[in-house]
Protein backbone atom coordinates (compact mmCIF):
# COMPACT_ATOMS: atom_id res chain seq x y z
CA UNK A 1 0.00 0.00 0.00
CA UNK A 2 1.09 3.57 -0.52
CA UNK A 3 0.22 7.07 1.25
CA UNK A 4 -0.48 8.98 -1.54
CA UNK A 5 -3.87 6.76 -2.15
CA UNK A 6 -6.26 7.06 0.75
CA UNK A 7 -9.28 4.60 0.14
CA UNK A 8 -12.51 4.53 2.71
CA UNK A 9 -15.57 2.76 2.83
CA UNK A 10 -19.32 3.73 4.33
CA UNK A 11 -22.54 3.60 3.41
CA UNK A 12 -21.45 1.65 0.36
CA UNK A 13 -19.50 4.14 -1.07
CA UNK A 14 -15.76 3.13 -1.62
CA UNK A 15 -13.70 6.75 -2.22
CA UNK A 16 -10.32 6.04 -4.06
CA UNK A 17 -8.52 9.78 -3.33
CA UNK A 18 -5.32 10.24 -5.04
CA UNK A 19 -3.63 12.27 -1.98
CA UNK A 20 -0.06 13.00 -4.01
CA UNK A 21 -0.87 16.91 -4.23
CA UNK A 22 2.78 18.18 -4.49
CA UNK A 23 2.79 16.45 -7.92
CA UNK A 24 -0.90 17.10 -9.00
CA UNK A 25 -1.64 13.48 -8.15
CA UNK A 26 0.55 11.96 -11.02
CA UNK A 27 0.64 7.97 -10.49
CA UNK A 28 3.51 5.89 -9.82
CA UNK A 29 3.26 2.46 -9.58
CA UNK A 30 2.60 1.81 -6.28
CA UNK A 31 -1.12 4.39 -6.78
CA UNK A 32 -2.17 1.91 -9.37
CA UNK A 33 -1.17 -1.21 -7.01
CA UNK A 34 -3.38 0.03 -4.20
CA UNK A 35 -6.11 1.21 -6.96
CA UNK A 36 -6.34 -2.18 -8.52
CA UNK A 37 -6.57 -3.83 -5.06
CA UNK A 38 -9.20 -1.32 -3.97
CA UNK A 39 -11.46 -2.54 -7.35
CA UNK A 40 -10.24 -5.97 -6.28
CA UNK A 41 -11.68 -5.44 -3.19
CA UNK A 42 -15.35 -4.18 -4.94
CA UNK A 43 -15.73 -7.10 -6.75
CA UNK A 44 -15.67 -9.20 -3.60
CA UNK A 45 -17.24 -6.92 -0.90
CA UNK A 46 -20.81 -6.96 -0.36
CA UNK A 47 -20.52 -3.74 1.47
CA UNK A 48 -19.14 -2.03 -1.50
CA UNK A 49 -21.46 -1.08 -3.85
CA UNK A 50 -20.08 2.49 -6.02
CA UNK A 51 -16.84 3.41 -6.29
CA UNK A 52 -15.55 7.18 -6.10
CA UNK A 53 -12.79 8.47 -7.84
CA UNK A 54 -11.44 12.01 -6.16
CA UNK A 55 -8.04 13.87 -6.38
CA UNK A 56 -6.75 16.25 -3.58
CA UNK A 57 -4.97 19.73 -3.53
CA UNK A 58 -6.79 21.77 -7.00
CA UNK A 59 -5.90 18.55 -9.16
CA UNK A 60 -7.54 15.20 -10.40
CA UNK A 61 -4.59 13.49 -11.72
CA UNK A 62 -2.09 15.16 -13.99
CA UNK A 63 -1.17 11.78 -15.49
CA UNK A 64 1.42 9.50 -14.99
CA UNK A 65 4.64 10.35 -12.90
CA UNK A 66 7.25 10.44 -16.10
CA UNK A 67 10.00 9.15 -13.68
CA UNK A 68 8.44 6.56 -12.23
CA UNK A 69 6.77 5.30 -15.40
CA UNK A 70 10.12 5.31 -17.57
CA UNK A 71 11.73 3.45 -15.20
CA UNK A 72 8.94 0.81 -15.02
CA UNK A 73 9.13 0.65 -18.76
CA UNK A 74 12.61 -0.04 -19.19
CA UNK A 75 12.26 -3.00 -16.62
CA UNK A 76 8.83 -4.78 -17.61
CA UNK A 77 8.23 -6.61 -21.64
CA UNK A 78 5.19 -5.01 -22.49
CA UNK A 79 6.43 -1.29 -22.77
CA UNK A 80 3.48 -0.29 -20.39
CA UNK A 81 4.47 -0.76 -16.69
CA UNK A 82 2.94 -3.78 -15.28
CA UNK A 83 1.00 -2.03 -12.32
CA UNK A 84 -0.49 0.56 -15.14
CA UNK A 85 -1.62 -2.16 -17.32
CA UNK A 86 -2.70 -4.12 -14.54
CA UNK A 87 -4.96 -1.43 -13.47
CA UNK A 88 -6.29 -0.69 -16.93
CA UNK A 89 -7.03 -3.78 -17.65
CA UNK A 90 -9.52 -3.86 -14.94
CA UNK A 91 -11.39 -0.85 -15.59
CA UNK A 92 -13.70 -2.51 -18.19
CA UNK A 93 -14.10 -5.74 -16.22
CA UNK A 94 -15.62 -3.88 -13.07
CA UNK A 95 -19.05 -4.39 -12.70
CA UNK A 96 -20.05 -2.05 -10.09
CA UNK A 97 -20.96 2.36 -10.75
CA UNK A 98 -17.57 3.79 -11.07
CA UNK A 99 -17.87 7.53 -10.50
CA UNK A 100 -15.56 10.43 -10.92
CA UNK A 101 -15.33 13.95 -8.81
CA UNK A 102 -12.53 16.09 -10.93
CA UNK A 103 -11.37 19.27 -10.20
CA UNK A 104 -8.26 20.70 -11.85
CA UNK A 105 -5.95 18.69 -14.20
CA UNK A 106 -7.05 15.53 -15.68
CA UNK A 107 -3.85 14.45 -17.62
CA UNK A 108 -3.69 11.32 -19.58
CA UNK A 109 -4.73 8.51 -17.78
CA UNK A 110 -6.71 10.74 -15.68
CA UNK A 111 -8.99 11.36 -19.00
CA UNK A 112 -8.51 8.57 -20.18
CA UNK A 113 -9.79 6.19 -17.06
CA UNK A 114 -13.02 8.78 -17.17
CA UNK A 115 -14.52 7.00 -20.09
CA UNK A 116 -15.05 4.10 -18.02
CA UNK A 117 -16.83 6.01 -15.39
CA UNK A 118 -20.55 5.93 -15.55
CA UNK A 119 -20.87 9.77 -13.86
CA UNK A 120 -18.43 12.32 -13.74
CA UNK A 121 -18.54 15.69 -12.42
CA UNK A 122 -16.09 18.51 -12.92
CA UNK A 123 -15.38 21.85 -11.36
CA UNK A 124 -15.66 24.59 -13.45
CA UNK A 125 -11.59 24.92 -13.75
CA UNK A 126 -11.63 20.95 -14.84
CA UNK A 127 -8.84 20.68 -17.57
CA UNK A 128 -9.04 17.14 -19.81
CA UNK A 129 -5.58 16.62 -22.46
CA UNK A 130 -4.01 13.60 -23.43
CA UNK A 131 -0.61 14.05 -24.82
CA UNK A 132 0.33 11.15 -25.96
CA UNK A 133 1.28 11.56 -29.09
CA UNK A 134 3.38 14.64 -27.99
CA UNK A 135 5.33 11.83 -26.49
CA UNK A 136 5.88 9.47 -29.19
CA UNK A 137 3.14 7.50 -27.98
CA UNK A 138 -0.51 5.82 -28.87
CA UNK A 139 -3.80 6.58 -26.71
CA UNK A 140 -4.19 4.14 -23.98
CA UNK A 141 -6.61 2.13 -21.75
CA UNK A 142 -8.82 1.36 -24.75
CA UNK A 143 -9.27 5.29 -24.92
CA UNK A 144 -8.92 5.10 -29.12
CA UNK A 145 -12.24 3.47 -28.70
CA UNK A 146 -14.06 4.59 -25.50
CA UNK A 147 -13.43 7.86 -26.33
CA UNK A 148 -14.93 7.42 -29.93
CA UNK A 149 -18.13 5.81 -28.58
CA UNK A 150 -18.44 8.59 -26.31
CA UNK A 151 -18.11 12.02 -27.88
CA UNK A 152 -17.48 10.45 -31.65
CA UNK A 153 -14.86 10.56 -34.10
CA UNK A 154 -14.14 13.92 -34.82
CA UNK A 155 -13.89 15.01 -31.22
CA UNK A 156 -11.72 11.97 -30.14
CA UNK A 157 -9.43 12.40 -32.50
CA UNK A 158 -9.15 16.57 -31.90
CA UNK A 159 -8.20 15.07 -27.90
CA UNK A 160 -6.71 12.01 -28.86
CA UNK A 161 -4.61 13.42 -32.26
CA UNK A 162 -4.30 16.80 -31.75
CA UNK A 163 -3.90 16.62 -28.27
CA UNK A 164 -6.75 19.72 -27.86
CA UNK A 165 -7.61 20.67 -24.37
CA UNK A 166 -10.87 20.39 -23.09
CA UNK A 167 -12.56 22.76 -20.82
CA UNK A 168 -14.80 21.35 -18.18
CA UNK A 169 -17.72 23.11 -20.43
CA UNK A 170 -16.64 21.52 -23.62
CA UNK A 171 -16.06 18.20 -21.83
CA UNK A 172 -19.81 18.43 -20.58
CA UNK A 173 -20.95 18.97 -24.75
CA UNK A 174 -18.93 15.93 -25.32
CA UNK A 175 -20.59 13.74 -23.10
CA UNK A 176 -17.34 13.38 -20.91
CA UNK A 177 -18.68 14.60 -18.16
CA UNK A 178 -22.51 15.07 -16.42
CA UNK A 179 -22.29 18.03 -14.72
CA UNK A 180 -20.13 20.91 -13.50
CA UNK A 181 -20.23 22.06 -9.91
CA UNK A 182 -18.25 24.64 -7.88
CA UNK A 183 -15.46 22.95 -6.32
CA UNK A 184 -16.47 23.60 -2.85
CA UNK A 185 -19.39 21.70 -3.83
CA UNK A 186 -17.77 18.88 -6.05
CA UNK A 187 -17.45 16.23 -3.73
CA UNK A 188 -20.68 16.77 -2.34
CA UNK A 189 -22.16 16.06 -5.47
CA UNK A 190 -20.17 13.25 -6.89
CA UNK A 191 -21.41 11.45 -3.27
CA UNK A 192 -24.86 12.24 -3.55
CA UNK A 193 -25.02 10.60 -6.76
CA UNK A 194 -22.96 7.71 -5.58
CA UNK A 195 -25.33 7.53 -2.44
CA UNK A 196 -28.41 7.46 -4.84
CA UNK A 197 -26.88 4.94 -6.71
CA UNK A 198 -26.43 2.38 -3.02
CA UNK A 199 -30.01 2.90 -2.42
CA UNK A 200 -31.19 1.02 -5.92
CA UNK A 201 -31.67 -2.74 -6.09
CA UNK A 202 -28.32 -4.20 -6.22
CA UNK A 203 -29.18 -6.98 -8.90
CA UNK A 204 -30.98 -4.53 -11.43
CA UNK A 205 -28.71 -2.05 -11.37
CA UNK A 206 -25.59 -4.84 -11.86
CA UNK A 207 -27.88 -5.48 -14.39
CA UNK A 208 -28.76 -2.59 -16.30
CA UNK A 209 -24.98 -1.58 -16.18
CA UNK A 210 -24.05 -4.50 -17.72
CA UNK A 211 -26.35 -4.28 -20.68
CA UNK A 212 -25.54 -0.94 -21.29
CA UNK A 213 -22.01 -2.07 -21.76
CA UNK A 214 -21.65 -4.51 -24.35
CA UNK A 215 -18.98 -3.40 -25.80
CA UNK A 216 -17.27 -5.09 -23.00
CA UNK A 217 -15.28 -7.57 -25.60
CA UNK A 218 -14.54 -4.84 -27.65
CA UNK A 219 -13.36 -2.84 -25.38
CA UNK A 220 -10.57 -4.93 -23.40
CA UNK A 221 -9.03 -6.49 -27.29
CA UNK A 222 -8.68 -2.93 -27.56
CA UNK A 223 -6.55 -2.53 -24.45
CA UNK A 224 -4.58 -5.20 -25.34
CA UNK A 225 -4.13 -3.87 -29.10
CA UNK A 226 -2.95 -0.30 -27.55
CA UNK A 227 -0.10 -2.00 -25.42
CA UNK A 228 0.93 -4.16 -28.51
CA UNK A 229 1.29 -0.70 -30.26
CA UNK A 230 2.44 1.40 -26.99
CA UNK A 231 5.36 -1.16 -26.17
CA UNK A 232 6.80 -0.29 -29.64
CA UNK A 233 6.59 3.57 -29.52
CA UNK A 234 8.35 3.52 -26.04
CA UNK A 235 11.65 2.57 -27.99
CA UNK A 236 10.94 4.39 -31.15
CA UNK A 237 13.15 7.57 -31.83
CA UNK A 238 10.40 9.78 -31.61
CA UNK A 239 9.71 8.59 -27.98
CA UNK A 240 12.96 8.74 -26.79
CA UNK A 241 13.25 12.17 -28.35
CA UNK A 242 9.99 13.41 -26.60
CA UNK A 243 11.56 11.59 -23.20
CA UNK A 244 14.87 13.45 -23.44
CA UNK A 245 12.93 16.74 -23.91
CA UNK A 246 10.99 16.20 -21.19
CA UNK A 247 13.58 15.31 -19.29
CA UNK A 248 16.44 18.41 -20.82
CA UNK A 249 13.50 20.96 -20.32
CA UNK A 250 13.29 21.66 -23.88
CA UNK A 251 10.80 21.00 -26.68
CA UNK A 252 11.51 18.05 -28.64
CA UNK A 253 13.17 18.18 -32.54
CA UNK A 254 10.52 15.70 -34.59
CA UNK A 255 11.68 16.92 -37.60
CA UNK A 256 15.34 15.73 -37.53
CA UNK A 257 13.71 11.79 -37.20
CA UNK A 258 11.34 12.68 -39.94
CA UNK A 259 13.79 11.77 -42.95
CA UNK A 260 14.47 8.91 -41.18
CA UNK A 261 10.97 7.47 -41.64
Amino acid sequence: MTSEIDIKTAGGVQVIRFTRPEKKNAFTGAMYDAMSAALDEGERSHAIDVHLFIGSGGAFNAGNDINDFVRRAKEGPEGIPAPALNFIRRLPKVTKPMIAAVDGLAIGVGTTMLFHCDLVYASPSASFRTPFLDLGLVPEAGSSLTAVLRMGYARAFEMLCLGEPFTAERAREAGIVNAIVPAEELEAAAMKAAVRLTRKPREALLAARKLMRAELTAVTAQIEEESKIFQARIKSAEAQEAFAAFFEKRAPDFAKLRHKV
